[in-house]
Formats: C-alpha cells, sequence, structure tokens
C-alpha cells in the first residue's frame, strides 16, 4: 500500500506550477512582454520541488 493516503495531492501541486509556467510563457506575448525563460525553467524546476517536498513530508509524518 502507498505510504499517502491521496498521493494524487502531489501531482496537483506539480502540474499547478507547471500550468502557471505554460500561461506566464504563453501570455507573455501577447501583453507586449519578452518570454523569459529563465522564469518559465525556474517555475517548472519549483513545481518539481515543491511536489518531492510534499511527498517527503506527508510520507515521513505518522499516520496515527
Amino acid at each position: 500500500m502507498h505510504p499517502m493516503r491521496r498521493p494524487r495531492n502531489i501531482v496537483v501541486i506539480g502540474i499547478a506550477f507547471a500550468v502557471i509556467a505554460a500561461l506566464y510563457a504563453l501570455l507573455a506575448v501577447p501583453l507586449g512582454y519578452r518570454i523569459e525563460w529563465a522564469g518559465v525553467t525556474m517555475l517548472l524546476a519549483l513545481g518539481v520541488a515543491m511536489s518531492l517536498m510534499f511527498y517527503v513530508l506527508i510520507a515521513g509524518s505518522s499516520n496515527d
């Protein structure tokens, strides 16, 4: 059995940051800004890091 009751929460957190990064990249040009690829990359990396940290915190906590 998986150590967590709801592992899909981890996926939702990662996807949320990926969606924000995609919106950031897609809406920059129509709004008159340059796409900052470093910002898009860092948002994607933040999503991965938040997902991993959420997993570590939940898997390491007691389920009592």
